[in-house]
């Protein structure tokens, strides 16, 4: 599977690690050089310094080879973006995006985006523990 992760700080980083290890063809970008320490020294796949928000950004990342689009930045409405442009544009089979706000989560996902929220995972994950 070819994979382009947007953002390289721990989740999309440990994601990138992942994959790759599994054999996966992965590109990764950040704006952040300094973001791609993160990755383990034997990552064999593609680190690359730029914005993943822009049709041009994202031709740069292969896009076009993708099956698969993960947008992991810190920032809601850059991933929200990002993951629009990967399925409208470019036609990415599978694109998912990680939203921190909750609420937002549906407003996306009636957007035919496939969003996740870390904080309602979590919460639920908690509710779930305190009700055993």
């Amino acid at each position: 599977m070819n994979v382009t992760i947007m953002g390289c700080g721990r989740v999309g980083a440990e994601l990138a690690h992942l994959l790759d290890a599994e054999g996966h063809k992965v590109i990764i970008v950040d704006t952040d050089a300094s973001s791609f320490d993160k990755l383990p020294p034997d990552f064999g796949g593609t680190a690359l310094l730029g914005h993943a928000t822009d049709e041009e950004g994202l031709e740069k990342a292969s896009i076009r080879e993708c099956d698969a689009f993960v947008a992991v930045t810190r920032e809601d409405d850059k991933n929200a973006m990002a993951a629009q442009i990967a399925k409208e544009i470019f036609n990415v089979p599978r694109v998912i995006c990680r939203i921190y706000d909750p609420l937002r989560e549906e407003f996306y996902e009636s957007l035919g985006l496939e969003a996740i929220s870390p904080t309602g995972l979590f919460a639920r994950l908690l509710k779930e523990k305190l009700e055993k």
